[in-house]
């Protein structure tokens, strides 16, 4: 038999999110997704003590061992480093969700990530630098990807931050499933299945719309709650799912159906490109995408926080 995550595997590439080497050694995924509730979670654990001690020799190595960003970064990518070494394709690393709304700092944090990577042996074709879709991230990664520095636009809840990302050509896009889902939940809607459900039905538009007009943004549905939402999207171009689903799956020979299938899509005539006023304000008029947006990036800000009170206890 035929388990459901082996069929959804024909369509879809599989992503683990999560930190966690072991996890990522048991699921055996495509690619892997790290921020830093996550990795937080990981620095927490008494199995990855080695990461902190590697990450501090590796900040003084560069010279900059009291320096707490620079430590935490450090942690950052010896941790994606050890990833990478475990999987085939590529690690996504977050720049501090503090800088959201500083193009500057975004790029020069990113620059710094990627350099960091190189001294741990790991080329920039194996990272996707992860960046939150505001209007300055989404200005970052233009200019990250004219350099050659591939990016993951994250914290997406709307179809005009797809949009924007995919015209200013960023690799990939992590529209997310859960939080839209726990959003609408807590706003009283009866969601019963994929048909009704605001997640699913949002990563369907933006695959469709994105897919329509010919770009080459990939579209990676993220944070889900029930497997069914994973099903529904099964086709889409990459799934990032925590171990603990991926296990579900795995468990489950049932027959699964391809939902998303870009054959499938007309494309359509050219469309003028957004603009930046057109992006805020769509954007301001949707209140779960700006509710959330703004939600995801204080939740990252607070746990870099904790992240850099716990690397700066350990110096």
């Amino acid at each position: 038999m035929t388990s459901k995550r082996e069929q959804l595997s024909r369509w879809t590439t599989l992503v683990a999110d999560t930190g966690d080497l072991d996890a990522i050694r048991a699921s055996k995924p495509i690619d892997a997704t790290t921020n830093p509730s996550l990795l937080l979670s990981v620095a927490k654990q008494p199995q990855y003590q080695h990461l902190l001690k590697e990450a501090q020799r590796f900040a003084g190595q560069l010279g900059r061992a009291d320096d707490i960003g620079t430590l935490c970064d450090a942690f950052a990518t010896v941790t994606g480093a050890e990833i990478v070494r475990t999987i085939p394709g590529l690690i996504s690393t977050e720049v501090d969700a503090r800088l959201s709304f500083d193009t500057n700092a975004m790029l020069a944090r990113a620059r710094r990530i990627i350099a960091m990577y190189r001294e741990l042996g790991i080329e920039r074709d194996r990272v996707l630098i992860k960046i939150a879709s505001t209007w300055e991230g989404i200005r970052a990664a233009e200019v990250l990807e004219e350099e050659g520095i591939r990016c993951n636009l994250t914290l997406l809840f709307a179809l005009p931050q797809a949009i924007a990302a995919a015209e200013a050509g960023a690799t990939l896009i992590s529209p997310f499933v859960g939080r839209i889902y726990d959003w609408y939940l807590k706003h009283g809607t009866d969601i019963t299945g994929p048909e009704n459900d605001p997640g699913v039905q949002s990563v369907k538009e933006i695959f469709h719309t994105l897919k329509s007009r010919g770009f080459g943004t990939v579209v990676m549905g993220a944070s889900f709650r029930q497997i069914w939402q994973i099903e529904a999207l099964a086709g889409c171009d990459k799934l990032t799912i925590a171990p603990n689903l991926l296990e579900v799956l795995a468990a489950d020979d049932e027959p699964l159906t391809r939902a998303l299938d870009d054959r499938d899509i007309d494309s359509v005539d050219d469309v003028a490109p957004m603009r930046e006023q057109e992006f805020r304000w769509l954007l301001n008029d949707n209140p779960m995408a700006t509710e959330l947006l703004a939600d995801g990036i204080r939740r990252f800000a607070r746990d870099q926080e904790s992240l850099e009170a716990l690397l700066g206890g350990t110096r």
